[in-house]
C-alpha cells in the first residue's frame, strides 16, 4: 500500500475536475480524432496573447520553451513545465524511497497518478506566481498581477486535463509528449516556410530565403546568415540530426532472458544506448534555465552587486554578455562561435558533464541500476541462461553494460546538444532529440493499435481488450 503522505496528497484531486475513462472501447479512428483535437486546442493556446501584459522583452525561459512546449506571452507560457517538474519531482522521491509506492500494485499506481495531478496543479500555480511576481512582465499592478495569474492557473489546469484525456485512453501516446512534438514541429515548419521579411532583406523562412537567394545569384548568403537567422546550415543540421538519432535509437544490447516455470519461453532484455533517454539534457537544460532566471532577477533588483556580477549581465536586448550565464548560454551563430572558441569549450565541457552527472544520478533514483533491474526480473520470473536465479549473479552481469551504457548515452545526448547549437539546427538539438524519440513511440503505438483492432483476440491475449 502507497505511504500516508502520497496517499493523502492523492485524496485531494477529488477536489480537481477530471477526464473519466471511456466505457467503451474506443477505435483507432475515434482515438485519433481525439489526439488531433487536442493538438489543435493546444497550437489555438499558443496563439491566444496573454491579456495585460507588455509584447516583446527579454524571455529568460527561452531556452526551455522546446522542451516544456510553451510560448512566451500566450496562455501556453507555463507549457507542461508544471506537468513535468511534478512528474521528476515524484519519480526522484520514489526511486530515493522517501516515498512508499509499489509500481507493480494497480492501486498504488493510481495513487501516484492522483498525486502527480494535485502537485502539477500546485507547481502551475507556483510557477504562475514566480511569472508574475519575478518580474518577468515587469511592474504589474495588483489587478493586472491577479488577473494574469488566473489566466495562467487556468491554462495550466487546461493542459493537465488535455494530457489526462490523452492518457486515460480517449487519445493515443501522451499529452506531454503530442505537445512537445507539435510545438517542434511548428517551429521547423515556421523556421522553413515563414514569409515574413528579415533584417537581411530575405524572408525569414530558411528555404523561401534559399529560393529568394538562388534568384538574386546570392546563393551563399542563405547558406549562413547573421544573428540567428534560420539557414541553409540550420537545415542541414537537422537533417542530418534526424538520421544520427534513428540510428543511435536502434542501438541495443540484447540480453537473453528465459522464464524459471515455463522453460520454452525465451526473450531478450534490451539495453538501449540511450539508456536513460533524453533525461539528461532536460535537466541539463532546466539547471541552465534556472541560471539565466536567476541572473535575470539579480541584474534587475540588485544591479552591481557581487552576486550580479558573477552570474552575468545582458545588453539592451536580453543577451548575455558576461558572467556564468554567457557561458552557459550557446552562440546560436556558427560565425559567432567561431570568433569565441573559449565560449564553445566551456560550453561543451560544462553540458557534457552535466548530462553524464544526471544520468548517473537518475538511473540509481529511477530504478534503472543494475541491482534494481535484476530485482524486477527476479520478482518477475525471470532469469539469464547460465546464470544463477538470483540478484547478484544477474546484477554482475548487468553491470557489463549498463554503467559504461549511462555514461556514454548522457555523453552522447550533451555532445548532440552542444553541436547543435553552435550549427544554429533548426529545432534544437535538444527538440529534434525529443522529437525523434516521440515520433518512434507514436509509430510503435499506431502499429500495435492496427494490429489489435484487426486481431481483437491478441488484444485479449495481451490483456487491453
Amino acid at each position: 500500500m502507497a505511504g500516508k503522505g502520497i496517499t493523502a496528497l492523492s485524496k485531494l484531486a477529488r477536489l480537481i475536475p477530471e477526464v473519466k475513462k471511456p466505457a467503451r472501447k474506443i477505435s483507432f479512428t475515434e482515438k485519433l480524432f481525439w489526439t488531433g483535437l487536442v493538438m489543435v486546442i493546444y497550437l489555438v493556446m499558443t496563439e491566444i496573447p496573454l491579456y495585460g501584459i507588455a509584447k516583446g522583452g527579454a524571455d529568460p525561459f527561452a531556452m526551455m520553451r522546446i522542451i516544456f512546449a510553451s510560448r512566451r506571452g500566450s496562455l501556453m507560457e507555463l507549457g507542461i513545465g508544471p506537468i513535468v517538474t511534478a512528474g521528476l519531482i515524484l519519480q526522484l522521491l520514489a526511486g530515493s524511497k522517501m516515498i512508499d509506492v509499489d509500481f507493480s500494485k494497480p492501486e498504488d499506481r493510481a495513487v501516484f497518478t492522483a498525486a502527480n495531478k494535485v502537485l502539477a496543479l500546485v507547481m502551475t500555480l507556483f510557477e504562475a506566481s514566480v511569472f508574475v511576481f519575478g518580474g518577468v512582465y515587469g511592474a504589474l499592478t495588483m489587478n493586472v498581477a491577479v488577473i494574469v495569474l488566473l489566466q495562467l492557473f487556468f491554462a495550466g489546469m487546461m493542459v493537465i486535463l488535455l494530457d489526462e484525456l490523452v492518457q486515460k485512453g480517449w487519445g493515443l501516446g501522451s499529452g506531454i509528449s503530442l505537445f512537445i512534438a507539435a510545438g517542434v514541429a511548428q517551429q521547423i515548419f515556421w523556421s522553413c516556410f515563414a514569409p515574413l521579411p528579415a533584417f537581411d532583406g530575405f524572408f525569414l523562412g530558411a528555404l523561401l530565403a534559399l529560393g529568394q537567394a538562388i534568384a538574386s545569384g546570392e546563393v551563399f548568403t542563405a547558406v549562413i546568415r547573421q544573428g540567428g537567422l534560420p539557414d541553409m546550415v540550420g537545415f542541414l543540421s537537422m537533417v542530418i540530426l534526424f538520421v544520427i538519432i534513428i540510428y543511435l535509437e536502434g542501438l541495443r544490447v540484447e540480453i537473453p532472458i528465459s522464464h524459471a516455470r515455463f522453460r520454452g519461453f525465451r526473450a531478450s532484455y534490451p539495453v538501449k544506448f540511450f539508456y536513460v533517454s533524453n533525461i539528461p539534457v532536460i535537466l541539463a537544460s532546466a539547471l541552465f534555465a534556472d541560471v539565466y532566471f536567476f541572473a535575470h532577477v539579480a541584474v534587475s533588483r540588485m544591479p552591481g552587486s557581487f552576486i550580479a556580477q558573477i552570474l552575468g549581465s545582458f545588453d539592451a536586448h536580453g543577451k548575455p554578455v558576461s558572467g556564468l550565464v554567457y557561458f552557459l548560454t550557446p552562440p546560436r551563430d556558427i560565425t559567432l562561435a567561431v570568433q569565441d572558441p573559449l565560449r564553445i569549450i566551456v560550453y561543451t565541457l560544462v553540458l557534457v558533464l552535466v548530462c553524464v552527472g544526471f544520468s548517473m544520478t537518475w538511473v540509481e533514483v529511477g530504478g534503472l541500476s543494475s541491482r534494481h533491474v535484476a530485482k524486477q526480473l527476479i520478482d518477475s520470473g525471470m532469469q539469464i541462461p547460465g546464470f544463477r536465479r538470483a540478484e547478484r549473479p544477474v546484477s554482475d552481469m548487468l553491470n557489463r553494460y549498463i554503467p559504461s551504457l549511462t555514461i556514454i548515452g548522457g555523453l552522447t545526448v550533451g555532445l548532440i546538444a552542444a553541436v547543435a547549437d553552435f550549427f544554429n539546427t533548426i529545432g534544437t538539438g535538444i527538440g529534434i532529440l525529443l522529437t525523434t524519440g516521440i515520433i518512434w513511440q507514436y509509430y510503435q503505438i499506431i502499429v500495435r493499435e492496427r494490429v489489435e483492432e484487426m486481431y481483437p483476440g491478441l488484444a485479449k491475449l495481451l490483456g487491453r481488450a
